[in-house]
């Protein structure tokens, strides 16, 4: 049986900065348009953060049962470890997932009926990422669904239902979140390319291939930087983004440096920690501005 820990472990708390990122951004945006409401930003976080818990024990379920994780370079794995059963680890899912839908439906009934269908997205998005018969995960489309959920739905969806509305500069950063959502997602899949190849999983990073894969991994830590130079639009303030660059270069520094396997893991730390950075600094100056 798995301890408090390992279950802790397998819950990946070094992913929570892809759910906390989105929120404080879009609570930022919605500020700037004199619509913040905290307990909204608040309930928006819950949800976010135990959507993320949700997918990572569907992940964690999914690829155990298939066997993709009993050769793994990176964090634990309760299934593929056997330090939990399958069934144990789908009900730590299915419960994450329910309370993320539970606080969801109090939004959606102080804002609009047409959000339950983005959280019944979210929600199929999450389970089918590795699950399913046909795992969209395995086809190389786990980057666009994380730029899609944790980027454009969080943030726009954490401005709307606080300001009622969205505007250029919620969807310029909710961009930047994605973007730095996917290069955590294309760090993660850099790292696991040998295993990946060889237990069918076809990630995006494995479709590339490794050169090509630490390519897409510096564009995509640039864009957010391009989208605080946008920003700057909105309110001057929002420089202050550029001053998480010296994260996202150290992020980048293992990628760039050609590091394998467990050499990436302060890649796919840092670059959490730049997206958090980024996303406190520019939620403040939106707010501020």
């Amino acid at each position: 049986m798995a301890s408090a820990a390992q279950w802790l472990e397998g819950a990946r708390p070094r992913t929570l900065p892809n759910a906390i990122a989105p929120v404080l951004v879009g609570t930022g945006a919605a500020a700037s348009l004199d619509g913040a409401v905290w307990w909204k930003a608040l309930l928006s976080l819950l949800v976010s953060l135990a959507l993320i818990v949700g997918v990572n024990y569907a992940n964690d379920y999914s690829d155990g049962i298939r066997g993709t994780d009993d050769d793994r370079v990176g964090p634990l794995r309760l299934v593929g470890s056997g330090v939990a059963s399958p069934a144990a680890v789908r009900g730590a899912a299915i419960a994450s997932l329910s309370v993320a839908a539970v606080v969801g439906l109090v939004l959606v009934a102080t804002t609009a009926w047409w959000l339950l269908l983005v959280g019944a997205a979210c929600l199929a998005g999450a389970w089918f990422y590795t699950g399913g018969a046909k795992p969209y995960g395995y086809s190389g489309f786990g980057e666009i669904a994380v730029f899609v959920f944790f980027g454009l739905i969080a943030v726009l969806g954490t401005e709307f239902v606080q300001a009622e509305r969205v505007d250029w500069a919620g969807l310029v950063g909710a961009a930047a979140v994605g973007a730095f959502s996917s290069a955590v997602l294309v760090t993660n899949n850099l790292r696991d390319i040998p295993t990946d190849s060889v237990t069918g999983k076809t990630t995006l990073a494995v479709r590339l291939g490794d050169p090509r894969t630490r390519t897409l991994h510096l564009v995509l830590l640039v864009l957010p930087f391009v989208a605080t130079l946008l920003l700057v639009a909105r309110t001057p303030w929002a420089l202050a983004g550029l001053l998480a660059a010296p994260l996202a270069v150290r992020s980048n520094t293992p990628v760039r440096g050609g590091a394998n396997g467990p050499g990436l893991i302060p890649s796919l730390r840092d670059t959490g920690l730049a997206m958090l950075a980024w996303s406190v600094l520019t939620a403040l100056a939106l707010g501020i501005g």
